[in-house]
């Protein structure tokens, strides 16, 4: 009875192992005092806090049946993972069960006597993470599987959201581009029956005075008039009565035309409305798409979403973008992420940064260096700076433009070389060169800085403003046309500092238009096809490969069109600026034609851009678009966003 009731209790207390670990065991006198066999090998099965279930497989049947009569206890060595040394006890055998097979195994239950209380309960604590261990992990698997399905609902969700929502803005586009159509028609048939009432009028005018003239001759006069004249007088009337008449029909077509167009103008402001909401929300998403591609480690933005050649790659330029969009929008936190990075991690070449590293680990992915990459990584620096008046970075900047001006020293005109190891000069890296030497300057007062961005400025009219068919050259030498040099020129320099070097800021933006401005068909990835009007890399005709849009030089322009309107804007002279204005939001309108749903599982089915209407292309300047049709581009990305909220990234504004 005794017995029966021990082994019921302790049974109850028993947790089940999932796994078994190894025990020695060997058989010792009843007093604990001699050894009546040497060590044997054994396996737990049960584990409870007062004692084991051990399995023998192969028990000698002597030593077995001194376990049953009781006339011996057990010295137990036993091993668990966790410990360095087996935990040494002394048990009683209270029962035995054997099972005839192969291995002719015995199951011997043991009741401990003497054992380290606290390996004690680090043997149970082990005993119990074992038991819960395998429902632990199917449950860690079960709840993963459930989390990654309701994240992948959630991004079907997302995705289907932001397809309709990109959907919504290319309808709306349409919707206003037909309207603008009908205003624009209607105004020219305004334009047509004004010009016909004005020159009825005129006609009306002249006959009244011939008539007049006519009557107005001497009773001698009159009496001498022949029939003829007397004719005439009454045809006089009769025309000034017809063209009186169609003047009246035309200001009657004038009325309803007036009429016409106010209907339609009401039409049109509900249209923009409705544009301006969906048109928010769509670059909304696009500045969601970027943040949701910042690597939690680097902080660092993948430049091109879609395109495996340069899978992971982020190029320096393009995170300099991303760190002025978000100071912009006052994600200061992620911004100093990015400027974490340059300041502490970053791989550095010559004194200056590579090109191109991958986001994942920061290791770098281009080691080339060239000047306009680290220029504008500095600009992003000194904007942080500006807007935030933390420091932190402005040594990194001011760093950035020592290594430049000792290139700059190297060139006796002033001009800076593409980089430490290649002899070109780039119009677009000393437009980049002026505008950050002339923030440097605005933030510290240093004379260096000043007197470097003047050389610079010395060196582009010497050498790419001096042309007379060509406003600006691409580089030293180098006449081929780049439309960022021209976008670039009104944006870091600016109209007025433009006019007083002799140079006509109207020509540049004029220039740029004619030449490089295409109207294309984009196809979409979901096979929509949409015409769009923006900017090539190049003039069209200069490349056989017809006429590309690229999102980002686009996006440029439309910001130095909005500069040429706020600069008419302070001249008062609103027929300019309405012109500029109206130009900038033509492409910006087109640009958001553009918009694709990101195709990666990370990217959410967030809004981004395209680089270009067409992938891998040559863009005319030495380098390809990116290969992929719904490849997702930063640059053209964040550029847009610049444009639509009017945010020039080479200069300083509040």
């Amino acid at each position: 009875m005794r017995k029966n009731e021990y082994l019921g209790k302790e049974k109850r207390q028993y947790v089940r192992l999932d796994t078994v670990f190894p025990v020695q065991f060997r058989l010792v006198s009843v007093d604990g005092k001699i050894n009546l066999s040497d060590w044997l090998q054994g396996f737990t099965s049960d584990l409870s806090k007062g004692g084991i279930c051990l399995c023998v497989n192969n028990f000698e049947p002597g030593l077995l049946q001194l376990i049953k009569e009781h006339k011996v206890k057990l010295s137990l060595a036993i091993d668990i993972p966790f410990l360095r040394k087996p935990v040494d006890v002394l048990a009683v055998p209270v029962w035995t069960r054997e099972k005839a097979g192969a291995v002719n195994k015995c199951y011997i239950g043991l009741s401990y006597e003497k054992i380290n209380s606290a390996a004690n309960s680090r043997l149970m604590i082990y005993a119990r993470g074992k038991k819960l261990f395998v429902p632990a992990v199917l449950g860690a698997i079960i709840l993963l599987g459930a989390l990654l399905a309701l994240n992948g609902l959630i991004n079907m969700e997302l995705k289907k959201n932001n397809r309709a929502l990109v959907k919504a803005l290319t309808a709306v586009i349409q919707e206003s581009q037909a309207v603008r159509q009908k205003i624009s028609d209607v105004n020219k048939e305004k334009a047509l029956l004004e010009s016909n009432i004005q020159a009825l009028e005129s006609r009306i005018k002249a006959a009244d005075y011939e008539r007049l003239k006519l009557k107005s001759k001497t009773q001698t006069e009159l009496s001498e008039l022949t029939e003829q004249s007397g004719r005439k007088i009454d045809d006089l009337s009769n025309l000034i009565k017809q063209l009186t008449m169609e003047k009246e029909e035309l200001r009657g077509k004038l009325a309803a035309t007036r009429i016409k167009e106010s209907v339609i103008v009401k039409e049109a402001a509900r249209i923009e409305e409705k544009k301006a909401v969906i048109e928010k929300a769509n670059f909304d998403a696009m500045y969601q798409w970027i943040k949701v591609h910042q690597n939690p480690r680097t902080g660092l933005v993948v430049s091109f979403e879609g395109d495996n050649d340069i899978s992971g790659w982020a190029f320096t330029y393009d995170q300099s973008l991303v760190i002025q969009a978000f100071t912009n929008f006052k994600d200061f936190e992620r911004a100093r992420k990015m400027l974490d990075f340059f300041n502490n991690r970053a791989e550095k070449k010559d004194g200056l940064f590579l090109n191109a590293y991958y986001a994942n680990d920061g290791l770098p992915s281009e080691v080339i260096v060239h000047c306009g990459p680290n220029i504008w990584l500095g600009i992003a620096a000194v904007q942080y700076t500006y807007k935030t008046n933390d420091k932190k970075y402005l040594s990194m900047a001011e760093s950035i433009a020592d290594g430049i001006i000792d290139l700059q020293k190297q060139d006796a005109e002033g001009g800076l070389r593409g980089g430490p190891s290649v002899t070109w000069y780039a119009t677009e890296h000393n437009l980049d060169a002026y505008a950050f030497f002339n923030m440097l300057y605005v933030l510290t007062s240093k004379q260096k800085y000043l007197e470097a961005r003047d050389k610079v400025l010395d060196w582009l009219v010497k050498n790419t403003y001096n042309k007379t068919d060509i406003p600006i050259k691409r580089g030293k030498g180098d006449s081929t046309i780049a439309t960022d040099t021209y976008a670039w020129s009104i944006a870091a320099i600016g109209p007025d500092k433009l006019e007083s070097l002799g140079m006509d800021p109207d020509r540049i933006m004029d220039f740029a238009e004619k030449t490089c401005s295409v109207n294309v068909f984009y196809t979409k990835p979901e096979g929509d096809k949409v015409k769009i009007k923006g900017f090539d890399f190049a003039p069209e005709r200069h490349v056989s490969r017809g006429g590309v849009v690229s999102s980002e030089w686009t996006a440029q322009m439309v910001i130095s069109f909005k500069i040429m309107a706020d600069y008419y804007l302070k001249k008062n002279i609103p027929g300019k600026e309405n012109s500029y204005r109206l130009k900038a939001d033509e492409y910006l309108l087109s640009l958001s034609n553009m918009i694709i749903s990101s195709p990666s599982a990370s990217g959410q089915g967030a809004n981004c851009l395209p680089y270009a209407s067409q992938d891998f292309v040559d863009t005319g300047h030495g380098w390809f678009t990116p290969k992929g049709k719904d490849t997702g581009s930063v640059s053209g990305t964040t550029y847009t966003i610049f444009a639509y909220y009017n945010y020039n990234p080479l200069e300083f504004k509040d």
